[in-house]
């Protein structure tokens, strides 16, 4: 799920993200948030699917995304693994050990 962007240009910009020219400046409408979650999927080569959080930003209030979170979701809607708040209780060996779990079900 593509969400507001954390490290804007216009607002808290890191140095990683200059050194890596991974410039996006916040998304004042969807279209603009479509085209960054269209670029970061082109950048980071991902093949599954992406979501993109609407302007109210619902998604990312409901599950807490901000910074960062992962959550395995089955077919059902049921959360399977809901993973701590990030950077430091980001952990995406747990989340795809769930993941993988879920598909051998």
């Amino acid at each position: 799920m593509y969400i507001a962007e954390a490290h804007a240009t216009d607002g808290w910009q890191l140095q990683s993200n200059l050194d890596d020219d991974v410039l996006v400046a916040q998304h004042r409408t969807l279209e603009e948030r479509f085209a960054a979650a269209r670029a970061g999927v082109g950048r980071l080569r991902l093949t599954m699917p992406v979501l993109v959080d609407g302007m109210d930003d619902a998604v990312s209030e409901a599950f807490g995304a901000w910074p960062e979170r992962l959550y395995v979701v089955d077919r059902d809607g049921v959360v399977r693994y809901a993973g701590g708040p990030g950077p430091w209780e980001f952990d995406p060996d747990a989340a795809g050990q769930a993941l993988a779990a879920l598909l051998e079900s």
